[in-house]
Parts: C-alpha cells; structure tokens; sequence
C-alpha cells in the first residue's frame, strides 16, 4: 500500500517520540513491502515562534493532502504560565481537528499484565481491563462561544450540542461495541446540563437501531468514581468532548503511564493519530519520554488502512519491549534505557518478526541489551 502521511513533531517531547513511531512505520515498509512517503510541517508553539500562528496555512494544506497526520505533541510553558496569551498552541490542534472534520477521538485503555505492579490501583481491580472511549471532539464548550466582560472578572463559556454532531459520534459507538462486548456507556451530566439531556435523548433513540447492544447511562462523576472502582465493568465509552478529554487521562494510571496511550481522531475523510500525553517540556531534549504511546498511535493508523497484520507485528514488538523490560524510565526508574533506544528495539523487532533472536537477559537486567 502506498500512502502519504503528514507528520506534525509540534512541541516539547514530541519530535523526539514522533520519531520513534516513524522507525516503526520504516520497518513495516520493509517487511511487508509498503510504500510511505513523510512530510513534515510545523504545529504548536513552533509554528508560532516561525509563522506567528499554531496552524500555518502550509501545515493544514499538508495535512489536508495527506492520506493521515502523524502527531507528536503540543504545549509550551511560556502560554502556559501568561493568561493574557491570546494566541496558544493549542489552538492549532483545535483549528486542525475542526478544519479536517475530525468528529470523534478514539482512546483504547488497556491493563497490561507485565506492568500491573505500576498502577497505583491494585492488580486484582485493573487486571483484564480492555475498554475504548469515543469522544465527540469538535463540539462542546472547547469550541462554544466565549465571552469576558470589559473589566476582566466575569467570563463564561458555552457548552451547545446538536442532533448530529451527537449523532454520527453515537453510531461509530455502536458500531464498535458489535466487534467488542456489546456494551455502550454514555457519559454525560444529565441531572444538570441541558446539551447532556439531548445526548441522552438522541443515543437513546439511535440505541433501538442496535439492539444487540447494551446502553447503559453514568453521570460524569459517578463514571469517573467507576473507572477507579471496578475498570472491567465497561466496554465502549461514549461521551462528549470535555468529560472524554478528562476520563481518558484519569484512564492512564490503569495501565501505569500515559505514556502508554495512543488515540485516533477521525472524521469522514482524515484521520490523525497521536499519544494522549502532553507535550512534557521538562524532559524534551533528555531522551528521556515514553515513546511507546506514539508507537502504538502508528498502530492505529496501521489499523486504519485495514493493515491489521501489520498493527499486529507492532503491538507483538511493543509488548516483547515491556515484557523485556526494555523501556523508559517512567516505566522502570532504574532502566538505562532511552527514548531512541527503546523505538530501535521495537522497530527491529517487527523486522525480525519471527522472533528467532537471542536476548542476554543478563545484560538486559543491567539495561544494555545484546542482540544475536
């Protein structure tokens, strides 16, 4: 397969991360004969230090020309820590989700066996936990109508929904929950929000178009309480922007790192694959970040073309890395092992797809593999 993918490094530790899931992508060309062609462009606070803008109009059109967007991370202290910023970057992920019609964000969360011991939750409540959130991503109070008053201390935002919007989101929901178990959970505040009342009264409608499916409705507090409590309970999440924007977060400690979280934005015609993790400046540069999230979000994109084998060759090289205990300090305070390191281990390990190498474990205890 021949395809063209954008990819946008953006900020902080996400070139360095970015890179290792494009080693990745390299090594599923030459196993498996493919064709990719990467172009890069700016996004973030460094499009703003060299066009003056998150999004540069060369960066969209990039993106918009490309087959999917590879993305590495957003964020700069220096917006951060100024409240009168009137340009962020943020706002270019914002601007790039909406101009390419990028609806519904997919975050899997997943317990792994060999890292229970690195979620603060006990192993007996996160172990088997396999459960994936639908996020509506373009909508919500991230995009409603934002005002402050003339002298700066009174400032709202508006949360406001419609019928589609929370409609083609639901039907992905479902549709995913058939492949799965069969069950969807809408997340919303309906006791006390309007926008959640519609939501309730639109999926519940859309639910009688599948009624193989379980609908079950949680209140956002009472979700984020179950997610801690009994993670296993739950199949297909369905929520809107903001409520999925924090639940997925609160989602990485099962499995020990946010490091370890991919995610997919998808509309009807692009696609964009990222880690969830933020842009962690105090560590860009250090070879230090968990570039596993980001590998994984090649996974998804991978997956995304119906290369379902090749997804497969990279999650089986991922999983022998932590199996191995070849990652990131996050993961394994003493590990010697880096950024760089890690994503050669796992790239040359979906070259070597059958496995037939020899690890010194020895070495690998001491964090210097060798590879025979």
């Amino acid at each position: 397969m021949n395809l063209k993918i954008a990819l946008l490094p953006g900020d902080g530790i996400g070139p360095e991360v970015l890179a290792q899931a494009v080693k990745c992508l390299q090594a599923v060309e030459e196993v498996f004969n493919h064709h990719f062609v990467f172009k890069e462009a700016p996004v973030g606070a460094i499009a703003i230090a060299k066009k003056g803008t998150p999004l540069p109009e060369t960066t969209l059109s990039l993106c918009q020309e490309a087959d999917a967007v590879l993305f590495g991370a957003i964020g700069d202290p220096k917006y951060d820590n100024d409240p009168d910023a009137k340009v962020r970057p943020e706002q270019g992920l914002l601007q790039l989700r909406k101009s390419l019609g990028l609806f519904a964000n997919i975050r899997p969360i997943m317990s792994h066996q060999t890292l229970l011991n690195k979620s603060p939750l006990k192993k007996e409540i996160i172990s088997g936990t396999d459960f994936v959130i639908y996020r509506e991503l373009t909508g919500g109070i991230y995009f409603g109508e934002k005002k402050l008053n003339a002298e700066g201390t009174v400032a709202s935002d508006l949360c406001e929904y419609s019928e589609e919007e929370i409609s083609r989101i639901a039907h992905l929901a479902f549709k995913a929950a058939k492949n799965r178990k069969k069950k969807v959970t809408l997340v919303d505040k309906a006791n006390v929000l309007e926008s959640s009342r519609l939501w309730r009264k639109v999926v519940g409608k859309i639910s009688e178009s599948y009624p193989d499916i379980e609908l079950e409705y949680l209140f956002v507090d009472n979700a984020a309480m179950q997610i801690i409590l009994n993670p296993k309970q739950f199949d297909v999440i369905l929520t809107e922007n903001m409520f999925g924007d924090i639940i997925s977060d609160e989602g990485s400690v099962i499995g020990g790192s946010i490091g370890l979280l991919a995610s997919a934005s998808v509309g009807e015609e692009n696609a964009l694959f990222e880690p969830i993790h933020g842009s962690y400046p105090q560590a860009k540069g250090k070879d230090i970040a968990n570039p596993i999230a980001s590998i994984l979000s090649a996974a998804m994109l991978l997956e995304h073309f119906g290369l379902n084998e090749e997804a497969w060759a990279v999650k089986k090289a991922v999983d022998k890395s932590l199996k191995k205990g070849i990652v990131t300090p996050d993961l394994k305070p003493k590990s010697q092992y880096g950024t760089s390191q890690v994503g050669d281990f796992i790239a040359h390990n979906i070259v070597d797809i059958e496995d037939n190498i020899n690890m010194n474990d020895e070495n690998i205890d001491l964090g210097k593999s060798t590879i025979i």
